[in-house]
């Protein structure tokens, strides 16, 4: 046995409630700022609640239920009550148009959509392209229109006892869309221990305690959100701080008026509350860590530690490797500019094409050992194909290149299908990023491959500037010219406005190549 057993979602909450029944669980702040909270007992109530009204309707075990919502409570009671009956949630982006969402909804054969009002306009549109959507019930709906499908006139009428449905930790509980930047995009399919799992290793990796609250202003939607805070703090019996969304000039006002100890950036918003005016009185917060993804300049890590004085801790992981397979250590040395080294339950290595492992400092492909369903994804969803040319003898190959020091740590180089080839030379697309951004005038970077008859690809390069400042694409290119091989010198640099993103704030390159070949990008 190791150490999920075989509990579910539903046995791990069942287990938190009969030792904080009236501890403070969730806390909520809308966009208005309005606060609402759910103890460990009445959200388990609730969720009941939940739970018996899919029953009534019909949903069974196995099938789906995709939720379009935005972060709150509602989002945290649906989750979970899918998961007390075996159904399996497929959260989605509130972003995603309705084109996308109809592939997602018929590609997942969803049986209910769980939503607010507001969207309610973009699935009207595609209702006759969904046969197989029963219904949609809204969550927060006070009018009267719709009143018989709010989510609040289904659960009133519903007993809040626990549903008896036989579980197994190996049941799938949830399915996330990767963001299909080169084809449609893929179910990665999430079981109960997957989640258990996570909870465990991240709450070991960050000393989490029944004291400490997570604060979660990124997406729920998003594996972010779910696997490393939510139930690291569930795993514990800690509380958690939800925030409808994401403000880079609140954040710290946030973290410090809802009490939260630890929390969750990426790259993009960290560098977003760095721009914005810095208020002293944001040094007094009882953050005593916050976990990030994705590359930061050495300055601006520096610079977000000494002005809030917040420990950072690079990580790296996938929606495929549901954990965190690496992440620094909060009791070890913190190199930020790496993105650290193994996590409890993981074995890590980075390989050439062939498969063989590479010396300290020669980068290959990261992948990642563990058990599919278990400390991996089960699978891509009715994709075996895709399932089996990423998953191969236990290793999951992440399609990332990063290289390992001596000391065990490993450095993230590219996604392989942003590595350059420029004249028989390999040009990591994050170098130049690295040299551009460190340009005293640049706010951020973003490099790709654009076709070349000559030279098989050419190194297009765009930044965005600092508010208010201004310099030419020759004077950025002689920057370049003084701090990079000639071969990885960008061929152009164009000065945008803003980057296409993902909802986490990652840079969506799939939509600059092809804005690029359409001619269509906005500069300034």
């Amino acid at each position: 046995m190791d150490i999920i057993g075989d509990r579910t979602l539903r046995d791990l909450l069942t287990e938190k409630v009969s030792l904080h029944n009236e501890k403070l669980f969730l806390l909520f702040e809308d966009k208005e700022e309005k606060r609402s909270e759910l103890t460990y007992e009445a959200f388990q109530n609730r969720t009941n609640q939940l739970s018996q009204a899919l029953l009534s309707f019909g949903i069974k075990k196995g099938q789906h239920v995709t939720l379009h919502l935005p972060n709150s409570l509602d989002f945290m009671v649906s989750w979970f009550a899918l998961a007390n009956i075996g159904a399996v949630m497929v959260p989605t982006n509130i972003l995603s148009p309705k084109d996308e969402m109809a592939y997602i909804l018929t590609h997942s054969e969803s049986m209910l959509l769980i939503t607010e009002a507001e969207y309610l306009n973009k699935f009207t549109a595609i209702r006759s392209q969904l046969p197989l959507l029963e219904d949609i019930w809204l969550a927060r709906y006070e009018g009267e229109e719709y009143a018989e499908q709010s989510l609040a006139f289904l659960m009133e009428k519903e007993s809040g006892e626990l549903p008896e449905i036989s579980l197994k930790s190996d049941d799938v509980a949830a399915m996330l869309y990767t963001s299909g930047t080169t084809s449609k995009p893929k179910g990665v399919q999430i079981t109960h221990a997957n989640y258990l799992f996570t909870g465990e290793v991240m709450s070991k990796s960050i000393r989490l305690t029944p004291a400490d609250r997570q604060l979660i202003v990124l997406p729920l939607f998003h594996g972010n959100a779910q696997y490393y805070s939510a139930m690291s703090a569930l795993t514990v019996g800690a509380s958690i701080a939800i925030t409808e969304r994401f403000s880079a000039s609140r954040y710290f006002k946030q973290a410090k008026r809802l009490s939260a100890t630890v929390g969750s950036l990426f790259a993009a918003p960290i560098r977003m509350i760095l721009a914005q005016h810095y208020d002293a009185a944001d040094r007094d917060n009882l953050l005593r860590v916050i976990w990030f993804a994705q590359s930061l300049t050495d300055e601006q890590l520096d610079h977000f530690e000494q002005q809030y004085e917040v420990p950072l801790l690079q990580l790296y992981g996938m929606t495929e490797t549901v954990g965190v397979p690496l992440m620094n250590p909060l009791d070890g040395i913190r190199i930020n500019k790496s993105i650290g080294k193994p996590t409890i339950g993981y074995e890590v290595k980075v390989i050439d094409a062939d498969g063989n492992e590479q010396p300290a400092g020669v980068p290959g492909q990261i992948i990642v050992k563990g058990m599919p369903g278990r400390t991996l994804m089960k699978a891509y969803f009715k994709n075996n194909e895709a399932t089996a040319a990423t998953i191969k003898g236990g290793w999951l190959y992440t399609g990332d290149n990063a290289r390992v020091d001596e000391a065990g740590y490993f450095y993230f180089v590219d996604r392989i299908k942003d590595m350059i080839k420029r004249s028989g030379e390999n040009v990591a697309a994050s170098e130049v990023e690295s040299v551009l951004a460190a340009h005293k005038l640049v706010y951020e970077s973003a490099v790709i491959g654009v076709p070349d008859d000559i030279r098989d690809e050419a190194i297009k390069a765009y930044v965005i500037l600092h508010d208010g400042a201004k310099i030419t694409e020759n004077e950025l290119l002689v920057y370049c010219k003084e701090r990079l091989a000639s071969f990885k010198v960008p061929d152009s640099i164009e000065i945008l406005e803003a980057f296409p993103r993902t909802s986490v704030g990652k840079i969506q390159k799939h939509l600059l190549r092809q804005k690029h070949e359409e001619g269509k990008l906005k500069s300034t």
